[in-house]
């Protein structure tokens, strides 16, 4: 039986690995910032603050809250998204720790 490649890594390396792909677009970057200081919006409100198309700002939060980032919930007819501030905690200590700083 072959070894994956991803197993020679440890749970951590993954983990981080995966997070740090999730915030590796600059629309990613840009809609985190927008949540940032609003706390929370709709996408059809993000969509209006960024150049992208709804289905473009869709796909990039699907994969922020794949990854944890960010939390969808109902507002009225909408979703609304916020970040998950302690997630964004926990990489950026586990990122530190690996660069043994």
């Amino acid at each position: 039986m072959t070894t994956a490649k991803i197993d020679l890594f440890t749970d951590k390396q993954v983990e981080l690995s995966r997070f740090a792909r999730s915030l590796s677009h600059p629309a990613r970057i840009a809609i985190v910032g927008l949540l940032q200081e609003s706390e929370k919006m709709s996408c059809s409100e993000i969509v209006e603050a960024l150049p992208l198309a709804q289905a473009t700002v869709s796909q990039h939060l699907k994969a922020l809250r794949e990854s944890g980032l960010v939390s969808g919930e109902s507002c009225g007819t909408q979703v609304c998204y916020s970040l998950v501030p302690d997630q964004i905690r926990d990489f950026c200590s586990e990122f530190r720790k690996m660069l043994g700083q």
